[in-house]
């Protein structure tokens, strides 16, 4: 769905209509679907920590389409590709479609220069369209950083908000989230005049920050923002699938430095765990953890 919409809010861009007027054109055919939902049921069925994308190719020339003919890359793969890393002129057709540029949008999370990392698995796919200068290949890497590094650059976006509904929050927050920020937190202060405010904090990283703009200037009162750039160290985390009396559950691990520092049940689990059967939460949460002490 995620895919999708990256590929419904381009075209709405595009046309100038509200998102829920699209109407999908080539992306809505067949194979755009298949596409599509093959990438993401490999994605999930992979259960990678994150997608680097190299440096994407366009093409060049012009490209004939439901609209007619029209320069490459498309309007719609302009809009979906902002942010990425890419290229042109290396063959003379469209080498990133629609499709394709909603793909790696969605799933990237950095772009750009490769990685240094270990490669464990290659995986190729071959195009119809012959070019006798440049392979019509796609070649995804499955492999680790080497020494499991766990920092990297962030972002810290912060504004002042003393003017606005304080139940408008939790919606915008869910929003933000939903548009990749790491976390999204309150802190109060006391603003000029003796004022009470909140600083509105999203951790993001980098490259998704300008939609994540967007949304605090449309959906909040702030008429600024603050853009700070921090290194941000975290454990090396690891989820697992474990049998418990209330079912297959899913668990944490983070390790620091390769050794295991804390292990605990994911709280959407416990929670719906509690509502179905009835019982507190931290029942259910205390059973598992000691379920899991058991086992070591």
């Amino acid at each position: 769905m995620k895919i999708f919409m990256k590929v419904a809010e381009a075209e709405s861009l595009v046309h100038g209509i509200p998102v829920a007027k699209v109407h999908f054109h080539e992306v809505g055919a067949m194979d755009s679907i298949i596409d599509i939902t093959g990438a993401a049921i490999c994605f999930n069925a992979l259960d990678v920590d994150e997608v680097h994308v190299s440096t994407v190719e366009l093409g060049g020339g012009m490209v004939k389409c439901e609209h007619g003919i029209l320069p490459v890359p498309a309007p719609a793969t302009a809009e979906i590709i902002k942010g990425m890393a890419v290229k042109t002129g290396g063959v003379n057709f469209e080498a990133t479609t629609p499709t394709g540029a909603a793909i790696l949008a969605a799933l990237g999370k950095k772009f750009g220069s490769p990685a240094e990392f270990m490669i464990t698995k290659t995986g190729y796919g071959v195009g119809q369209k012959e070019n006798p200068d440049v392979p019509n290949l796609l070649r995804v890497f499955l492999g680790e950083t080497e020494e499991k590094k766990s920092g990297h650059n962030a972002l810290l976006l912060e504004c002042n908000i003393d003017d606005m509904n304080p139940e408008f929050y939790e919606y915008i927050s869910e929003k933000l989230f939903n548009e990749g920020a790491s976390d999204v937190y309150l802190s109060g202060i006391i603003m000029k005049k003796g004022r009470p405010g909140n600083v509105l904090n999203v951790i993001c990283e980098e490259g998704k920050e300008d939609k994540l703009k967007e949304i605090i200037f449309t959906e909040s009162t702030s008429v600024g923002i603050r853009s700070i750039p921090f290194r941000k160290d975290t454990l090396v985390r690891k989820f697992e699938k474990i049998e418990t009396v209330y079912g297959t559950v899913t668990i944490k691990r983070s390790f620091y430095k390769e050794r295991q520092v804390s292990c605990k049940p994911e709280y959407e689990d416990c929670k719906k765990i509690a509502l179905e059967k009835g019982i507190p939460v931290k029942e259910v949460y205390n059973n598992i953890m000691a379920l899991i002490f058991k086992s070591k």
